[in-house]
């Protein structure tokens, strides 16, 4: 690769974006993102369809563990952000969190070592999808120009402030929300991801050396690669928690009544 030192035994280094460009399995469409991505959409399908093809009062334990996930969602993100009204909009976001969670957890499964939401695509679209929900909840309940104006006229503010105001509420509730929705999930995951192969490589690359010190230092490079990767399952539950709870305090202000 241009522009990258190469270490011994042909090993890239330092790690960089261009890692994260995978060849292509089929042509620009069929990628291994993409392949992630139908794989997730598998996974989640049959997960929920086994554990629910034949409910019982007294739950088997994958019927518990969907309810759990469910449960999970209603009452601690749905319910908790946007009061009763959660409660219809608990299915969309649990399998938003499911989808980002499993997603995210292909990170650290071998022969997948990557989550497709450290392609920022992947989380524009996510982003979209909540954001296009936003605008169209707050638009049904309220009308569209009783929206607007509610959500960019900030009641007792003098006329000629909003001047300055109603452009920076713009930027705000119909720009910047999206943007750092996707923007917090993509960063994590592109991070923790490049931590994961700076600490791989960095330590092959240290093996490779012809000083036996330098090689036994590589132990400590391999042992931060496996702490990390257990540090990603936890950063990788909490960002698909963090995605799904912003989600629904935006849909929740767009229901509100008050700006």
């Amino acid at each position: 690769m241009s522009g990258r030192l190469v270490a011994a035994e042909g090993l890239p280094w330092p790690p960089s974006v261009e890692d994260f460009y995978l060849p292509d399995v089929a042509g620009p469409w069929v990628t291994k993102f993409s392949l992630m991505i139908w794989l997730a959409v598998g996974l989640l399908i049959i997960f929920f369809m086994a554990t629910y093809r034949n409910p019982k009062l007294v739950p088997s334990k994958g019927q518990w563990m969907a309810e759990s996930v469910y449960g999970l969602v209603r009452d601690n993100i749905a319910r908790e952000q946007m009061g009763k009204d959660g409660i219809r909009f608990a299915p969309y976001f649990t399998v938003l969190f499911s989808f980002i969670v499993v997603t995210n957890l292909f990170g650290i499964v071998p022969g997948l070592q990557i989550s497709p939401n450290s392609h920022i695509a992947f989380p524009i679209v996510l982003a979209l999808i909540t954001f296009v929900m936003y605008l169209y909840v707050g638009a049904r309940k309220h009308g569209l120009g009783r929206y607007l104006k509610q959500s960019l006229i900030i009641p007792g503010v003098p006329w000629p402030m909003h001047i300055l105001l109603i452009p920076i509420e713009f930027l705000q509730v119909f720009a910047v929300r999206p943007v750092t929705l996707a923007v917090r999930l993509f960063a994590n995951m592109f991070a923790g991801h490049l931590i994961l192969l700076v600490f791989t490589i960095g330590g092959f690359v240290l093996l490779a050396s012809d000083n036996i010190f330098i090689q036994a230092s590589s132990i400590f490079a391999f042992i931060m690669a496996i702490m990390m990767a257990f540090f990603e399952v936890l950063v990788a539950l909490l960002q698909a928690y963090v995605f799904v709870t912003l989600s629904a305090n935006y849909i929740g202000s767009s229901l509100a009544t008050e700006h």
